[in-house]
């Protein structure tokens, strides 16, 4: 089977091989990727990523994540405690790369699974201004300490207060805000009576926080629960979890 693009065809079997030795990283093993299959995995997920709308329609069950920073071996310990694509369903929040030691790597394999499983749900990128609502969706944060709308003290757009979600959840018909981008101590953080929740998926970040990491799993009634993982350093399994699931053999669905 092959997967199709504008600028050429990806070996299904290439692609299962590359997402074999990207899993095979763990322990902070190399991973070995020619340029020539990275740039392969770029062309054909842009092309993947044009096809799909900006507004996507995504069905439960799923587990939705947020930051991952690069943090690698964070994010095949998320797939071992969640379940590997494709048997469970991922909406990521973005923030894929940038300050943890394996950029390359968790890019890498996040769009090998986009290519191999393109129903997945990983939001596509795109360029953001310095005003406006794509600004806003980016950076914007909430603040408990005010109302309406304030200046951030990232330099660019604004914090809102509880009453501001309140108004828009109200105005949409929508019972949550899911959101990421923003460091929370037990990986998830609820703001305006539960109404909003920031998730923050990477564990002990960036080496200098000593917080933990979350998933968010929505069933297929659309119950909402948590879970958490704990810093690296911290050997004992999540609490509640089961021993870790091994990765599925490629071209099985």
């Amino acid at each position: 089977m092959m997967m199709m693009t504008m600028e050429g065809m990806m070996d299904q079997g290439v692609l299962d091989d590359i997402i074999r030795r990207l899993l095979e990283g763990k322990g902070s093993k190399q991973v070995q990727l020619s340029e020539g299959e990275i740039r392969q995995l770029c062309v054909n997920a842009r092309q993947i990523f044009l096809s799909q709308p900006n507004l996507l329609q995504i069905h439960a069950p799923l587990r939705i994540c947020g930051d991952i920073h690069g943090q690698y071996q964070d994010l095949l310990r998320l797939f071992e405690f969640g379940g590997y694509p494709p048997a469970t369903n991922y909406l990521f929040l973005g923030d894929y790369v940038d300050r943890g030691k394996q950029s390359l790597e968790t890019i890498c394999l996040l769009l090998a699974y986009k290519i191999r499983y393109p129903d997945k749900e990983i939001q596509r990128p795109t360029e953001v201004p310095d005003n406006g609502l794509l600004c806003d969706l980016l950076w914007s944060d909430p603040d408990p300490k005010i109302e309406g709308w304030a200046d951030s003290d990232r330099g660019i757009s604004s914090t809102f207060g509880a009453d501001v979600v309140a108004e828009f959840l109200d105005k949409s018909d929508l019972d949550l805000i899911c959101r990421g981008h923003q460091v929370v101590e037990d990986g998830y953080e609820f703001f305006a009576s539960r109404r909003l929740v920031t998730i923050f998926s990477a564990p002990n970040y960036g080496g200098e926080f000593d917080n933990a990491g979350a998933l968010l799993s929505v069933n297929e009634d659309l119950v909402c629960s948590f879970e958490i993982l704990k810093p690296a350093d911290n050997k004992s399994l999540p609490s509640g979890s089961k021993p870790l699931k091994q990765p599925p053999k490629m071209g099985k669905v």
